[in-house]
């Protein structure tokens, strides 16, 4: 199979290993290599998803099946995330909140709170949002969201962002790398926007910690 690699070796060789999964194992590989992607996110799903895709294309996975063994794949890690968080708990939480600097326990109350206000759509955007999509399962954990409506909702976000990039490497073919791109981009997009709201929170609390 000609993948076409970007010049990127550690595309490169996370694609290869991808290709080696799926081909022994077929779409209960690819459903596997999501789940591990959700417990450790520097295993980009934006290599892994359109891979299948092109996978797919070439005759070696169904097409329909890679996107129900993904679906479940990514079920299965927001799982065993969703219950760290609830093994971490609020306790936990407020201790390590309390040792660091500029965070009152306070503020930690009042994000607990809009994620209980919000929670089911939270979940359900941030499984499409690249580096949040594994994270956003903690908090879920943390508040003890009813686990019904936690599957629910991770499993709505999951199957849309599976079934878009699995469609786009099935349909770009040996240009299945380009999605990488475009995510990439909108990845660093997400991450400009978190380092300036954490540089404005930080900015706000430096001079109430020099009053101290």
């Amino acid at each position: 199979m000609n993948l076409n690699f970007a010049d990127s070796s550690i595309t490169e060789r996370i694609a290869s290993w991808s290709v080696s999964i799926m081909e022994k194992l077929g779409e209960p590989g690819a459903g596997l290599l999501v789940a591990l992607e959700n417990l450790f996110p520097p295993l980009p799903s934006e290599i892994i998803l359109p891979l299948a895709g092109f996978t797919a294309s070439q005759g070696n996975l169904n097409f329909f099946g890679a996107i129900i063994w993904t679906t479940l794949g990514s079920l299965a890690g927001a799982t065993v995330l969703y219950y760290l968080g609830a093994w971490l708990g609020r306790d936990r939480i407020r201790k390590l909140a309390k040792k660091l600097p500029m965070v009152k326990v306070s503020e930690i109350d009042k994000t607990e709170t809009w994620f209980r206000e919000h929670e089911n759509q939270t979940v359900f955007w941030a499984r499409m949002v690249p580096i949040v999509r594994s994270l956003i399962s903690i908090p879920a954990g943390i508040e003890k969201m009813p686990m019904r409506e936690f599957l629910l909702y991770t499993a709505a976000g999951s199957l849309i962002w599976n079934t878009a990039l699995i469609s786009a490497g099935y349909l770009l073919g040996e240009q299945w790398h380009l999605v990488e791109r475009y995510v990439g981009i909108f990845q660093y997009i997400i991450v400009f926007a978190i380092t300036v709201l954490v540089g404005i929170f930080i900015f706000k609390r430096l001079p109430k910690l020099g009053k101290k």
